[in-house]
């Protein structure tokens, strides 16, 4: 099969492209860094260098493609997450209808119905004559290489959301050994190795027949729990996840200047994991879990942490 990865040589998409090659699908990664070009090549598959805002670039990608892994990098920069995902998400409709293309797996998110991402899930289910499956993962194991800053620094570790926006000091000075969000505590929560993900992808890009939402998940516990298994794993057993109220978290962001749209859709994102919904939503899905445990990846965060702080 003529197969598309975006992505580029992301936590996904390079494991994704690695799998497709092994089994001798004819892959192109498609990248917005030119200097990735080269390792691409290396690994087996065809460069494609442009944007995702280029439908052209896009067109002209897809064009003889048998199938699309579809994704949409996650933009801190967009004031207004829920537009630009529906922009991205048009973007890849109108090339895949001018190529002809017949088999989509598009990532989406494990709160997706319940936020904006959804948006993004509707554009896709449009398109006709397409055998499409939605990938909902849950959290990701790699959001708490994030941490590694102010672990060293502060003693202090804290969810991707969180940790992006909002500085130690209003919310949580002088409190150490922590994770912090709007969701947290003993909040149970599905983690995901993207490792697994790209298995899933990689499963319904060959397999799948359509339409679909395929839940992807590696292991359930609560956020004190995961707190513990990787701090035990830096020798910093005592880790906890504090949990910040709704109104604590936009304050913090608000601190921080980010626009008040995205504010309120960075604390929507969290507050769906704290109300039990997406969980709710994971089990009636009733995935197999994948086969990396949060265990397996504490043991590459601890030679990370140890390799970037020697």
């Amino acid at each position: 099969m003529n197969i598309i990865v975006t992505g580029s040589l992301g936590n996904i998409g390079k494991p994704l492209a690695e799998t497709l090659i092994r089994q001798g699908h004819d892959v192109t990664v498609i990248t917005s860094d030119a200097n990735k070009a080269f390792a691409i090549q290396a690994l087996g598959a065809r460069p494609a260098v442009g944007s995702l805002t280029d439908v052209a670039f896009l067109r002209t990608t897809f064009s003889g493609a048998d199938a699309v892994y579809a994704m949409i990098p996650l933009s801190f920069a967009e004031p207004d997450l829920e537009a630009y995902t529906r922009r991205i998400a048009e973007n890849y409709v109108q090339a895949i209808l001018s190529a002809g293309v017949r088999r989509v797996v598009a990532l989406s998110g494990w709160a997706a119905d319940l936020v904006g991402e959804g948006d993004a899930e509707r554009i896709f289910g449009e398109l006709p004559g397409v055998s499409l499956s939605i990938l909902r993962p849950a959290s990701f194991y790699t959001n708490f290489y994030q941490s590694m800053g102010l672990i060293r620094g502060a003693g202090l570790m804290g969810s991707l959301l969180t940790l992006r926006y909002v500085g130690v000091g209003a919310l949580l000075r002088g409190r150490t050994g922590l994770l912090m969000g709007n969701y947290g505590g003993d909040d149970r929560v599905v983690f995901v190795s993207p490792l697994d993900i790209a298995d899933a992808a990689a499963e319904e890009l060959l397999t799948g027949a359509g339409p679909t939402i395929r839940y992807v998940g590696s292991e359930e516990m609560t956020c004190n729990e995961a707190a513990r298994i990787i701090g035990t794993a830096i020798g910093k057993p005592w880790l906890k996840w504090i949990l910040l109220t709704d109104k604590q978290m936009l304050q913090g962001l608000k601190m921080a200047k980010v626009p008040e749209k995205l504010a309120h859709t960075l604390v929507g994102m969290q507050a769906a994991m704290h109300s039990g919904k997406t969980l709710e939503n994971f089990h009636m899905g009733n995935p197999r879990m994948g086969k990396v445990k949060l265990a397996d990846f504490a043991r590459e965060f601890a030679t990370a942490y140890r390799q970037k702080y020697r």
